[in-house]
């Protein structure tokens, strides 16, 4: 059963899980358990997607009710109109607020993207951060005798591939459990010290305009027993 965050007759947000694929694909063809496919059983009528979250995130997932209404939700993403906001707990001290502004080459799939033009220039690719806690643990990490770790809000402006976790990458800040943009010694370390090993990135809350009734929503997701595992070690 997924947690139903918001449901009107025209939009129904859920919690997504973290490891867990939003609609079937070919490139997953093992997967069993999907997003789309257990709404629609769990609330016996089709859903229509209008935006996606990486598998190993967690967070607020929009779906419409009607192909009309994606449509319509859809042309709010693309617009830029929707505000977006994740928690991330990442390597290393990060503190304040700051703009990270880094174009980031389109990332292609081997085989779904083996006819598209690799050579594109990088598109324009924007996240602010917000440095929200930090702490210090007293075991060592490579060449670091102590742990050192930071939660941060981050606002994406863009929505390109990976971004918040490319972003992260590039400050040097990776999110803890990143098995593609991450430190493989830190996400080692983490998961031996607390057991926590999954990717530490949970979509928190989305803010939109109700495309038929007009008025703000805002959704909200909380938090899973992983994420509350690691609050709790990190008296966060």
């Amino acid at each position: 059963m997924l947690e139903i965050l918001y449901q009107d007759e025209y939009l129904v947000a859920v919690n997504k899980p973290a490891g867990m694929l939003v609609h079937r694909s070919w490139l997953d063809r093992y997967e069993t358990q999907f997003v789309m496919q257990t709404l629609r059983d769990q609330i016996g009528q089709h859903v229509f997607p209008i935006h996606r979250l990486d598998r190993p995130t967690s967070g607020v997932l929009l779906f419409a009710l009607n192909s009309d209404i994606a449509n319509l939700m859809c042309q709010q993403f693309e617009n830029k109109t929707v505000q977006k906001s994740y928690l991330a707990v990442v390597r290393g001290y990060l503190t304040g607020e700051e703009r990270i502004d880094y174009p980031l080459k389109i990332q292609l799939d081997k085989i779904a993207d083996k006819f598209a033009q690799e050579n594109k220039e990088p598109q324009s690719a924007i996240t602010d951060y917000q440095g929200l806690k930090t702490v210090e643990m007293p075991y060592a990490v490579g060449k670091y005798q102590t742990a050192r770790y930071s939660l941060v809000r981050l606002t994406p402006q863009t929505g390109r591939k990976h971004q918040l976790r490319r972003h992260m990458k590039h400050v040097f800040h990776p999110i803890l459990g990143d098995t593609q943009y991450g430190d493989l010694h830190q996400n080692r370390a983490l998961a031996e010290k607390t057991g926590v090993s999954r990717l530490m990135l949970h979509a928190e809350k989305l803010e939109f305009s109700h495309s038929v009734t007009n008025e703000l929503v805002q959704v909200k997701a909380g938090l899973d027993e992983q994420w509350k595992t690691l609050f709790e070690i990190f008296k966060w």
